[in-house]
C-alpha cells in the first residue's frame, strides 16, 4: 500500500505512521522535515511551500512505487505541507514499513531525496533580515 498526499494542515508522525503498520512490520521508519531557522548561512523566519497538487501527489506515488521495487517493503505514506509554515512546524512526514529496519531506512531516505529532487514543490525562503527567495533547483538538490 502507498499513501501519498499534500495538505495545508499541520502534519505530525501521527498522519503517517498508523497507515504504515501491520501486523508482518518488524520496523517502522518514520521521517519528519522541520523548518529550521537557518539557510545558507542565513537566517530564516519562515518557509512558504507551493504546489499543484495533482502533479506533485502523482510524483510522490511513482517515487513510493519504486521504493517498494528496489527494497521488500509492506506499506509507504508521504505527506507534504503546502503554504506558509513556521519555525519548528514539520514540512514533510514520511513512513515506511517492511520486516527488517535496513530496508526501512534505506527505503525512506530514497522516497526523501527524491520527494525533495522531483517532486514539484517549490520553497521559499523568508529571511531573518527581511525579503525572501525561491530556493532554486540547484539548492534543492543540495
Amino acid at each position: 500500500m502507498v499513501k501519498c498526499w499534500t495538505t495545508t494542515e499541520p502534519i505530525s508522525d501521527s498522519d503517517v505512521r498508523p497507515l504504515v503498520e501491520t501486523p508482518e512490520s518488524g520496523a517502522v521508519v518514520v521521517f519528519l522535515g522541520i523548518v529550521r531557522n537557518h539557510a545558507e548561512g542565513r537566517g530564516v523566519d519562515s518557509l512558504e511551500y507551493e504546489a499543484y497538487p495533482p502533479m506533485a501527489e502523482k510524483k510522490m506515488t511513482q517515487i513510493a512505487d519504486e521504493a517498494r521495487t528496489r527494497w521488500a517493503l509492506h506499506r509507504i505514506a508521504v505527506v507534504h505541507r503546502v503554504g506558509h509554515l513556521s519555525i519548528g512546524e514539520a514540512s514533510i512526514s514520511i513512513a515506511v514499513s517492511s520486516a527488517h529496519r535496513k530496508e526501512a531506512f534505506a527505503a525512506c531516505e530514497f522516497v526523501m531525496d527524491r520527494v525533495k529532487a522531483d517532486v514539484p514543490i517549490w520553497k521559499k525562503e523568508h529571511w531573518s533580515e527581511g525579503g525572501a527567495h525561491w530556493v532554486d533547483e540547484e539548492t534543492r538538490r543540495a
